[in-house]
């Protein structure tokens, strides 16, 4: 897999405080930001075991979804996505025409298995585990979002030795598995500010499995309605992102981030430090995203 990455980028330099961010989508074309970390050690652990398939699960936008397929044909692997919402697959050549997710990760070989939204709820459970293994055998499982062990193990390497310059290190939030792994590996004067993209700060829990430190927050005021939710402000904030700084931010996780971060600015929550934000990857969402603010009216991302 590639892993080239360029250097942090400074966004913002004032009297008061510093912002850069840190590339990570650049690590790969297909297999961007932190989906490169999560599943470079699922995938070395399912070749390990010489594993045939890998199996996960996931929305019918998902980044992971994506990420994993392009991963897995790289590797010789083959994939399985096991998708919530089983009237997606009543026609699946509509579905794909439809969905830009769903039709690249079919372009890199990835099966479809789709599933009610009820089914889909029961996907950690004994039982339903038992009957994926059984369909797909001699098939590896990585988790919904690609969050365990293995995954917080590679995000911990998104950080460098150069990075202990910063005292707040932001990123956006899922599963919990990338900022977990930023815990894990930042400075004991930094601390790690999480910016989830779902209403609320039930993560913590998630988090505290995984983090052997608790030098964190999670910042819930820029969720914008919860998961897969934007506005016209967030979208023109993206758009202006891009046009001064020429780096793309994906409406779902990053750009949410990035808000978050200067707002917080302007309320003065940042004077006096050196701020890194984590760009997380996920610019494939975009796509489908536009497709929907299309059908609203409303203006697209660019």
């Amino acid at each position: 897999m590639i892993g080239s990455i360029k250097k942090n980028q400074r966004i913002l330099k004032s009297s008061l405080v510093e912002i850069y961010i840190k590339r990570e989508d650049l690590l790969h074309p297909f297999v961007s930001g932190n989906k490169f970390r999560k599943l470079k050690y699922n995938l070395l652990q399912a070749q390990k075991e010489q594993k045939e398939t890998v199996v996960t699960f996931g929305g019918a936008f998902s980044n992971h979804i994506a990420a994993t397929a392009a991963a897995c044909q790289e590797r010789g692997l083959k994939s399985v996505g096991i998708i919530r919402g089983d009237e997606l697959g009543d026609n699946l050549q509509q579905t794909l025409a439809g969905n830009p997710t769903l039709e690249f990760a079919n372009s890199c070989g990835m099966k479809f298995k789709f599933v009610s939204r009820t089914t889909y709820r029961e996907k950690n459970s004994a039982d339903f585990l038992a009957s994926i293994e059984k369909e797909f055998p001699n098939s590896f499982l990585v988790p919904e979002g690609g969050t365990n062990d293995l995954a917080v193990k590679g995000c911990e390497e998104i950080l460098a030795d150069e990075d202990s310059q910063f005292d707040i290190i932001c990123c956006a939030v899922g599963t919990g598995g990338t900022i977990s792994g930023l815990i894990n590996s930042s400075k004991e004067h930094q601390t790690i500010y999480g910016f989830p993209a779902l209403k609320g700060d039930f993560l913590k829990k998630e988090i505290d499995k995984f983090a052997q430190k608790k030098n964190y927050q999670l910042i819930i005021d820029y969720h914008f309605g919860g998961y897969a939710k934007v506005n016209v402000e967030l979208i023109e904030f993206i758009n202006k992102f891009k046009l001064e700084n020429n780096i793309p931010l994906d409406p779902i996780y990053t750009g949410k981030m990035a808000y978050g971060v200067f707002d917080m600015l302007k309320k003065g929550k940042l004077d006096n430090k050196k701020v890194l934000m984590i760009h997380t990857g996920g610019l494939q969402g975009i796509e489908g995203m536009n497709q929907r603010l299309a059908k609203k009216n409303l203006p697209l991302i660019k």
